[in-house]
C-alpha cells in the first residue's frame, strides 16, 4: 500500500484529504463522487478518519479508488494490460519446437513460468507484526465503512478471502463483501455459485468447521487476483506471479491452516460454523440497487494481525460508473484468450459499464454457418462467470467497434427484426432482482450476424407521437425517440403505472406503423433523455421471459419496477442513493466538489 501511494504521488494520481471524515457515509460518499469524474478522478487517501457514533479516531488512513482509472490499473500491473493477455495467449498456444532456436525460446518461456507459483515462507510476515487474540479481538478497531444509509451495518468491501477444500488440496482466493456483526463475527457473502461456497458444502457435509483467512491491503494486485475468473480449483495467486514475474510470498496464518501474502496490511482469521447462518444485508451493491436480507454463513474471528504501519483499503459500489468499470476492463482483456479456447471464432467482446457487466454483453464473431451465433449464446451461458450474463447481442466481423456505441447501435438497429431474438432460461447472479425467483431467470440472445429485410416505420416527431400515445395510454407521462435515423427507432415512454405493461403494449398496437421498439419505464426516478442511466435501469429490471412482448411489427420491453400488476411477489429493492444531508454537510465544509451536472447525469440521488 505504501509503495502504491508513492507511485501514485509520482504520477499525480492521488488526492490526499486531511479533513476529519466519518467512516459512516462521509468517506464512501466522497469516493463515490470522485470516480464519477472524467477518467475516474483520483485515488483518495483519507488521513483523518473518525467514527463519530463511537467517538473514535483511527491511526491508519483509508485508501480508496485505487483501480478507478485505466492509467492506475496499468501502473499497478507494471506493464500494459495487452502484454499480459498476449502472454496468456502464447502459453495457451504453445507448439512443439521445430529446431534449436524454437527449443531455446520455449525453454526461456517455460523457465520464466517458474515464478508464477506462490512461495511459502517459514517465518512470520509483516502482516503479523501486531497480534490480537481472545478478548483483544475487536473488528471495530478497523475503519470499516458504512457506505449507504440502508446498509445493514459496516461492510469490508476490498477483502481477499482465502479458503481451501476439505482435503486441503485446492485453495481459493475470492473477493466477497463481509458484514461486521459485532467485535468478532463477520457475515460471509459468498454466493452459491462461488468456489468458497463449494468448499463450504464439503465442510458442511463432513460436519466440520471451515477455516477462513481474510487479508486486506498489501500489493493491490492481490485484490485484483481475487476477482480473476479462473477455472474451479486454480489458485488465483498464479496470476500475481504471471504478471509480476515474482512469486507471491506467503506465510501461514496463526490460527488457521491457510497461507496469506506476507505483506498485506491486515489479516482476520477465523472459523465458519457450517450449520450457523445469520441474516446478512441489506447492502447497496454494484447493481445500483440494494441486495436484500438473506441468510449467509458466519465467521467467528480467532485472531487479527496487522502491520505496524498499515493502510485500510476499501471500495464503494452503487450506480455506474465505478471502480469495477476499470477492474472489469483489465479482466476482460486479460482473459479474452482463455474465453477464445471455448469460442475460437470470437473476434471481440465488450460489457458496457452502465449495464452492470453481467446484464449485457456485445460480441463480434466470425460467422461460419447457420445457427453459429446461437451456438455462441449457449457457450457463453455455460462458461464460468459468463453464465450470469442476461442479455447478449452478437454481430458479424463487419460490425463497427463494439465500444463505439452510436455506430454499433445504428448497425444493430438496421439489421434487427423480432426473428433475431432468442429467449431462454438460465442461471442468474444472486444479486439479480428482476426474475420472479432467485438464481434462475430469462436470458435474451439477439443474432445480428446476418442482415434482414426491415421495414422502416412512418416517423412522427416526439410531440405528435406522444399525443397519439397519450390518447391510448392516459398513464403515459412523457416520450422520447432514439436512433430515428435507423430502421428500428427506440421509443421510450415513461408511465405512472396502474396496470401491467403488457396491457399498455397491446393498447399501442394501432400505432405499429409509427413504432418499432418501445421501452416502458416508470416516471419516478427516470430521465427519459438520459440514455446512459436508461440502459442501467432497463437491463437491471427486465426478465426476458416475462418482460419482452412481440407483435407482428413491434417489440415491447418492460423496464419498470415490478409489483402486483406483474404478478411479482418478491420484495423489489430500492435504488442506491446518496444521503442528501451528508452531501450538503460536505458541501458546506468545501470538501464536496462534484459538479451538479455530473451529479444529476449519474443520478446520485
Amino acid at each position: 500500500m505504501k509503495k502504491t501511494i508513492e507511485l501514485f504521488k509520482t504520477h499525480d494520481e492521488i488526492k490526499i484529504i486531511d479533513d476529519e471524515l466519518d467512516i459512516y457515509l462521509e468517506i464512501p460518499h466522497l469516493a463515490y463522487a470522485e470516480v464519477k469524474k472524467k477518467h475516474g478522478g483520483k485515488s483518495l487517501l483519507f488521513t483523518n478518519v473518525v467514527d463519530k457514533k463511537n467517538n473514535k479516531n483511527f491511526d491508519e488512513p483509508v485508501f480508496m479508488n485505487v483501480f478507478s482509472s485505466y492509467k492506475r490499473c496499468e501502473l499497478m500491473f507494471g506493464r500494459t494490460i495487452e502484454s499480459v493477455a498476449a502472454e496468456i495467449s502464447g502459453i495457451l498456444h504453445m507448439k512443439p519446437p521445430r529446431g534449436i532456436a524454437d527449443k531455446l525460446s520455449m525453454a526461456s518461456q517455460i523457465f520464466s513460468l517458474k515464478n508464477i507459483f506462490p512461495k511459502r515462507l517459514s517465518k512470520k510476515g509483516e502482516c503479523q507484526e501486531v497480534q490480537y487474540f481472545g478478548s483483544d479481538i475487536d473488528l471495530y478497531k478497523l475503519p470499516v465503512l458504512t457506505t449507504w444509509e440502508q446498509d445493514g451495518g459496516p461492510f469490508i468491501t476490498m477483502a481477499q478471502v482465502y479458503t481451501q477444500s476439505l482435503d486441503g488440496e485446492m485453495v481459493n482466493l475470492g473477493m466477497y463483501r463481509l458484514q461486521v456483526y459485532d467485535k468478532n463475527h463477520l457475515g460471509m457473502h459468498w454466493q452459491i455459485h462461488k468456489d468458497s461456497s463449494h468448499f463450504f458444502d464439503q465442510y458442511q457435509k463432513a460436519g466440520k468447521k471451515m477455516p477462513v483467512s481474510i487479508a486486506i491491503g498489501g500489493n493491490p494486485l492481490y485484490t485484483w487476483c481475487a476477482t480473476a475468473p479462473l477455472p474451479y480449483g486454480v489458485n488465483e495467486l498464479l496470476m500475481y506471479g504471471l504478471i509480476t514475474k515474482e512469486p507471491a510470498k506467503l506465510v501461514k496464518s496463526l490460527t488457521t491452516p491457510l497461507y496469506i501474502p506476507s505483506d498485506v496490511d491486515y489479516v482476520i482469521e477465523g472459523w465458519v460454523d457450517t450449520h450457523d447462518l445469520k441474516t446478512e444485508g441489506p447492502f447497496g451493491d454494484h447493481t445500483g440497487y440494494y441486495t436484500l436480507e438473506e441468510p449467509y454463513p458466519v465467521m467467528e474471528v480467532s485472531c487479527i494481525t496487522t502491520k505496524k504501519d498499515k493502510v485500510f483499503l476499501a471500495t464503494v459500489v452503487g450506480k455506474p460508473p465505478l471502480e469495477d468499470k476499470y477492474m472489469g476492463w483489465a479482466t476482460g482483456k486479460i482473459f479474452f484468450p482463455l474465453l477464445k479456447t471455448t469460442v475460437p471464432d470470437l473476434i471481440d467482446y465488450h460489457m458496457p459499464e452502465n449495464a452492470g457487466f453481467h446484464n449485457l454483453i456485445l460480441a463480434k464473431m466470425q460467422t461460419l454457418y447457420k445457427g453459429h451465433a446461437k451456438q455462441f449464446m449457449h457457450a457463453f451461458w455455460g462458461v464460468g462467470q459468463m453464465s450470469f450474463v442476461k442479455h447478449a447481442i452478437f454481430v458479424d466481423e463487419k460490425a463497427p467497434n463494439l465500444e463505439n456505441y452510436e455506430s454499433f447501435s445504428m448497425y444493430a438497429l438496421n439489421r434487427f427484426t423480432p426473428k433475431c431474438m432468442f429467449i431462454t432460461e438460465g442461471i442468474l447472479d444472486a444479486l439479480d432482482h428482476s426474475s420472479p425467483e432467485t438464481l434462475v431467470g430469462g436470458k435474451l440472445g439477439i443474432d445480428l450476424t446476418s442482415a434482414h429485410s426491415v421495414e422502416a416505420p412512418q416517423l412522427l416527431d416526439d410531440e405528435e407521437l406522444f399525443l397519439k400515445v397519450k390518447e391510448l395510454l392516459p398513464d403515459a407521462v412523457n416520450l422520447h425517440q432514439y436512433m430515428t435515423i435507423t430502421k428500428n427507432p427506440i421509443t421510450v415512454i415513461s408511465l405512472k403505472k396502474s396496470k401491467s405493461v403488457k396491457e399498455y403494449f397491446q393498447m399501442l398496437e394501432e400505432l405499429n406503423k409509427n413504432i418499432r421498439i418501445v421501452v416502458f419505464v416508470d416516471e419516478e426516478k427516470n430521465d427519459i433523455f438520459n440514455p446512459y442511466m436508461l440502459v442501467w435501469r432497463v437491463t437491471n429490471n427486465i426478465d426476458a421471459q416475462r418482460d419482452i412482448y412481440l407483435s407482428e411489427l413491434m417489440v415491447g420491453i418492460d423496464g419498470t419496477n415490478k409489483n402486483k400488476f406483474d404478478d411479482y411477489h418478491r420484495q423489489w429493492p430500492d435504488d442506491v442513493e446518496c444521503t442528501i444531508s451528508v452531501v450538503d454537510s460536505l458541501k458546506k465544509r468545501n470538501i464536496w466538489d462534484l459538479e451538479d451536472k455530473i451529479y444529476n447525469k449519474f443520478q446520485l440521488s
